[in-house]
């Protein structure tokens, strides 16, 4: 599939997990007692994902330094990635000569595609008025890239009002067959096809407390299915 226009035209720089990666076991980590036996290991451990995104911080700041920028945080997956990485960009740019300082505003948006065999997808946008951000730099915030549906959908919406720039950043982009090819700008890390939980991930709404991103257990998915 072609990349839609606001899909990066290279293939980010991210941390690789390969689909051999032996996953830490969680006996080795502190995880939440309520969670034990609901997790078979640790993909990516808390303080790998801290390093990862002050880095991931560094070149979204390097690219809007000096420019008015507008975040949107996709709910409620993306929550906990939106927050650290504010984070570090508003020190980077507190600690910034005033002509290097990003412009920050902060949007909470939900959204939620619906597809089928019948028709090309439809997508349902709460939260926000994107004629609001028109003109303007937009950067979206996202948790993962699984297939790209959503994010496809999205961004076709967002460029009806015309923005400066729209770019998207997520943690996670997961290798599976069933991707789009849709590519994010920047990106923490590409994993396997796994069902990954914990740092907002969730099934259900369970495991976003979770600090590590862990590999679900089948007795797991079995107690929190719906």
């Amino acid at each position: 599939m072609a990349s839609s226009p606001t899909s990066a035209s290279v293939m980010p720089e991210m941390i690789v997990i390969p689909d051999d990666y032996e996953a830490i076991p969680v006996s080795l980590l502190s995880i939440p007692t309520r969670y034990q036996g609901d997790v078979d290991s640790c993909l990516i451990p808390f303080g790998l994902i801290t390093d990862r995104v002050q880095k991931l911080a560094e070149m979204v700041y390097e690219q809007y330094k000096g420019k008015e920028l507008h975040m949107l945080c996709l709910l409620k997956g993306a929550y906990r990635f939106f927050s650290d990485l504010l984070k570090e960009i508003s020190a980077l740019s507190a600690a910034a000569d005033a002509p290097d300082v990003v412009k920050l505003s902060l949007h909470f948006v939900r959204v939620k595609s619906y597809h089928n065999t019948e028709s090309t997808g439809d997508v349902k946008i709460s939260g926000i008025d994107l004629d609001d951000l028109a003109g303007k730099n937009v950067l979206i915030v996202e948790d993962i890239i699984d297939t790209g549906t959503t994010m496809v959908a999205f961004t076709a919406e967002l460029q009806k009002v015309t923005p400066a720039s729209v770019e998207v950043i997520s943690l996670l982009v997961k290798r599976t067959p069933r991707s789009n090819g849709f590519l994010p700008h920047y990106a923490g890390f590409s994993i396997p096809d796994k069902f990954l939980v914990g740092y907002a991930l969730d099934l259900n709404e369970v495991f976003r407390d979770l600090n590590h991103i862990c590999i679900i257990s089948e007795a797991g998915i079995e107690k929190y299915r719906e």
